[in-house]
Order: structure tokens, then sequence, then C-alpha cells
């Protein structure tokens, strides 16, 4: 009985707690970095005149400030790289989203408005999808980035640096 109650609560027991990064920082980083990728491919200067148009200070610099910092944060969340420092920008920018963008249309992401012959259509995404994001980011800060991340090869590489040079 004991294995079986074991089991349900933990898939895979052999494997350490933090293998759970690994999957979290891929679609996580992945995320981020096709949102910034789509502002960049599409023109930044289409997201600076939404960005114009919701009222935003200095939309072109903070367009901008947006595509860089979910291209970068999504390259270092993937590569495992300085998670909680490059955090605190990611978690900026999906604040703003969710009470500039997405409060209005409230909690669920799939809004489907009708079905035709021409297929689904969906309405305005609400910011369940933002929150997903941010609970993502804090698993991550609050758990670490887990193996085969380069912040921990970096560690590993200056403190050895720092036991030789002492």
């Amino acid at each position: 009985m004991n294995t079986l109650i074991a089991r349900s609560i933990r898939l895979v027991p052999a494997l350490p707690p933090c293998w759970y990064a690994i999957p979290l920082r891929l679609i996580v980083g992945a995320g981020f970095l096709n949102h910034g990728y789509a502002k960049l491919a599409r023109g930044p200067e289409n997201f600076t005149h939404i960005l114009g148009a919701l009222g935003i200070f200095d939309p072109a610099l903070f367009a901008w400030a947006t595509i860089i910092i979910e291209i970068a944060g999504g390259v270092a969340v993937i590569a495992g790289l300085f998670i909680p420092l490059v955090s605190v920008p990611m978690v900026i920018v999906l604040l703003v989203a969710i009470f500039t963008v997405h409060w209005p249309n409230g909690f669920s992401s799939i809004k489907l408005l009708s079905v035709t012959s021409a297929g689904a259509h969906f309405g305005q995404p609400g910011y369940e999808t933002d929150l997903l994001y941010l609970c993502g980011i804090v698993a991550l800060v609050l758990g670490g980035s887990g193996p085969l991340a380069l912040d921990r090869y970096l560690l590993h590489a200056w403190t050895k640096a720092d036991r030789i040079s002492a």
C-alpha cells in the first residue's frame, strides 16, 4: 500500500526533485522567446503603436525594452542562466501585460465565440496564461534552475578558479 501511495505522489521517485526545472525552463523560456521574436518580426513600430494606444509612457522605449527582455530573458531561462536576476524584468513585463491588456478580458485564455465551416473563432485572451508564466518563473526562482543549467557550470568554474588562485 505504501508503494502505491508513493507512486501516486511521485511518478518517478528515483529522480531528484530538481529535474522538474528542465521542462519548466523550456516552456517558459520558449514562450518568452517566441513572444519577443513575434514582436520583432512584425516590426517593433507595430508594437510601439499598440503601447501608445494603451497609454504607455514613451512607447518606443518600452517596446524595445519589452522585446529585449522577452528575447534575452527567454534565452537565459532556457539556458538556466541567472534566472533570479532575469526574472525581475520578466515579471514586470507580465504584470504590465496583465493589467493593461488582459485584465478586462477576464481570467480565461480561451474564449470560443463561434465555430463555422472556416473553423473556430476566438475572442481576446484573458490573463490565465500570464499567470501560468508568472507561476513558472516563481517556481524556477524558488526551486532553482535545476540540472543542465549554465549557471551551475559557471558557479563550478568560478569556484574551481578561486580554489586554484588561493
